[in-house]
């Protein structure tokens, strides 16, 4: 889908600009099919598929703040994935400010429904469907697989989802989160501690939590709060620091063949 083709979203910071031109430009030329989940443009899936399926499914979500990106942003993270015979996923979901909290996160739950249910008929296993994201995304990917009751509402199994790959991710929302600023995605601060990932902790499927090393310092320090709380629930999860990356480049490893995210991911993905 053409990026001109969404309705407009609001503009974006000097940076953030700045990271949405570089992964459209690394992400020129790969080509992806575009289905829709839902009725809304932005509930919509981009998928890549290898010559050679092995089965695997790799969904990813986007960042930007729960009121920006769009699902084309991590189209460049594919060719690593197909290189190794998954498919892979890049899903889109409605934003705030116009679609507050949990719209997007149930965009996201549908989209893996629609995977779930279709993903045989292109060489998928709906039993080996792994979710991701970066930032935002890695928010709604890590809530979706600690939490419980949204796979039955969509005649899901309980392990709808195999393992969940977040990229800077963010875990806790309201006190203690280290935040500057309440995401307006939010909308009431009742809905703080039901968005917090590391609150909701009710069957957490395998996790592979990764950040960069100069990320924006809360985000490291909630991705080592999310590992405890993982760990303590009696979960299987593991953390990559990425040394030199901030947030922007931690995503942009997420392409990389040779890089400090790929490669491991993907050997995670077959472990799992």
């Amino acid at each position: 889908m053409r990026i001109e083709d969404y309705p407009p979203q609001e503009p974006l910071s000097e940076a953030g600009q700045a990271f949405a031109d570089e992964v459209m430009a690394r992400g020129a030329g790969v080509a992806a099919l575009d289905v829709q989940y839902g009725a809304d443009p932005y509930q919509s899936i981009a998928i890549q598929t290898p010559a050679q399926p092995n089965g695997t499914v790799l969904a990813m979500m986007h960042g930007g703040g729960w009121t920006s990106g769009y699902k084309e942003h991590l189209n460049f993270a594919g060719p690593c994935a197909t290189a190794r015979g998954a498919i892979y996923a890049s899903i889109g979901y409605r934003l705030a400010p116009k679609h507050l909290f949990p719209a997007g996160l149930e965009d996201a739950a549908d989209a893996i429904a629609w995977l779930h249910d279709n993903v045989a008929g292109i060489g998928g296993d709906p039993e080996r469907i792994f979710l991701g994201g970066h930032s935002a995304g890695g928010h709604y990917a890590a809530l979706l697989a600690v939490t419980t009751g949204w796979q039955a509402r969509r005649g899901l199994p309980s392990d709808a989802i195999r393992g969940c790959l977040p990229i800077s991710g963010v875990y806790r929302f309201g006190e203690g989160s280290g935040l500057s600023g309440r995401p307006r995605f939010l909308g009431p601060e009742s809905n703080d501690a039901p968005a917090s990932p590391v609150l909701n902790i009710e069957a957490p499927r395998p996790f592979l939590i990764a950040h960069g090393g100069e990320d924006f310092p809360h985000l490291m320090v909630q991705a080592e709060e999310m590992e405890r709380a993982l760990g303590a629930a009696g979960g299987d999860v593991a953390r990559i620091e990425m040394a030199g990356r901030n947030h922007f480049s931690a995503c942009y490893a997420a392409g990389e063949a040779d890089g400090p995210w790929a490669g491991i991911a993907l050997d995670w993905i077959a472990a799992h």
